[in-house]
């Protein structure tokens, strides 16, 4: 990797870091379904204008079936999921939580690709599920009304992540991948326009909640997508997959810096066992 990948790598774990206190301001105001709905969307809308200034072509009509798999399970129902618990845990929680979506990846690469699921592999799943434990056990954090809820939401957020790697695999192998960064973000966005009519938000939008949303689409969905396909096409997407391993720093880093959250230490210690097995099934 050169030191101009280097960058682009610490740039996007900051960003995506970021992403999670952008979340988790906005959330409880704008409320799952208008957060997921606006992230998609206004990205989605941006990089159109993009790629159709740079000349680049998504090709719709060939590829919209694959557009709107990846649409689904890696953008509408993870932004939904995470719509939900960002109104109830912590940013940073969250973003632990998030590193075990490569554990899921193993697993059904497994499953379903015929992939050998190794002992490392293993070890890292297991040492992932001892850090969710002990980040999910009863106590005082724990007692925050629908923590349970809402860790179950990040689980199934990481879930649908993994085995989005199935659906490219097995029906996108030839998708472009320009044209999954902005063709899943609309179709994901045109999957939960229906739910605005069921969610409203509950409260009234706030001047800060709507700047933060916008920071999402534009900072999280619009630039991170092209950072990291760019990443992916520049050191493989084993090595820009290492930006998992620093998005919880920075999104500690940031929830301490702009909203004051503090950790208990059996979450942080539940961070390091999940960051551990993240490692060892990426490597496996």
């Amino acid at each position: 990797m050169r030191p101009a990948d280097y960058l682009r790598l610490v740039f996007l774990a900051a960003i995506w870091g970021g992403s999670f206190i952008f979340q988790r301001v906005a959330a409880p105001v704008l409320g799952p379904a208008l957060l997921a709905e606006g992230r998609l969307l206004i990205a989605g809308l941006l990089l159109t204008a993009w790629f159709r200034l740079v000349g680049h072509d998504p090709q719709w009509r060939r590829y919209w079936k694959q557009y709107a798999a990846i649409g689904l399970v890696n953008m509408a129902l993870p932004s939904l999921l995470y719509g939900f618990a960002m109104m109830h845990i912590p940013a940073a929680l969250a973003a632990i939580l998030n590193s075990t979506s490569p554990m899921f990846g193993a697993v059904f690469a497994a499953l379903f690709l015929g992939e050998r699921l190794t002992a490392r592999k293993i070890a890292g799943c297991a040492a992932g599920a001892c850090g969710v434990a002990l980040i999910a056990q009863p106590g005082e954090f724990a007692a925050t009304p629908m923590f349970a809820a809402a860790v179950a939401a990040c689980l199934a957020a990481c879930l649908c992540y993994g085995y989005t790697g199935v659906v490219l695999r097995r029906f996108a192998a030839q998708t472009p991948s320009r044209g999954v960064a902005v063709g899943s973000q609309l179709t994901g966005a045109a999957m939960l326009l229906p739910l605005l009519a069921f969610s409203p938000p509950p409260a009234e939008p706030t001047a800060l909640a709507l700047c933060n949303l916008l920071a999402l689409a534009l900072l999280g969905n619009a630039l991170g997508m092209v950072l990291y396909f760019r990443l992916i096409a520049d050191t493989g997407a084993t090595r820009a997959l290492t930006v998992t391993y620093l998005m919880p720093l920075f999104a500690v880093f940031w929830g301490m810096l702009f909203l004051g959250e503090a950790l208990p230490a059996s979450a942080l210690a539940g961070g390091v066992l999940i960051l551990a097995g993240t490692v060892l099934v990426t490597r496996g």
